[in-house]
């Protein structure tokens, strides 16, 4: 599969609302599915198992099946790799642009602190 094939599922994953929340709800622990069909109950068990494949084809959990339950754990490395691609180049430049309007706007303090005390 190629990278791009991949970032469509993670993406697409990530799209949908409750795909989220469920991700946010095993960010400290893992959960079983029953857990998390007891923690949505606007969705039935059904959609939550659907939304769990989603997320497990996309690698951001990783279902570990102990006997009769299965305990679904974040996968964070695919969202670090979205992050280092995406969002750190953006954020990196987001932050020198910052910090030379931050310098230029300190400038024109001294200078009119300067300026007023003449």
């Amino acid at each position: 599969m190629s990278n791009e094939e991949i970032e469509n599922r993670i993406f697409k994953a990530l799209a949908a609302p409750v795909r989220r929340r469920i991700l946010d709800a095993l960010k400290d622990n893992p959960m079983t599915t029953g857990e998390l069909a007891d923690r949505f109950d606007e969705i039935d068990r059904t959609t939550v198992m659907q939304h769990l494949r989603v997320l497990e084809a996309a690698d951001l959990i990783i279902p570990v099946k102990r006997g009769r339950v299965r305990w679904n754990h974040l996968n964070p490395l695919p969202i670090k790799d979205i992050h280092d691609r995406w969002i750190g180049p953006h954020a990196a430049g987001a932050v020198d642009k910052l910090a030379k309007l931050k310098a230029g706007l300190e400038g024109e303090v001294e200078i009119s602190a300067k300026a007023s005390s003449e």
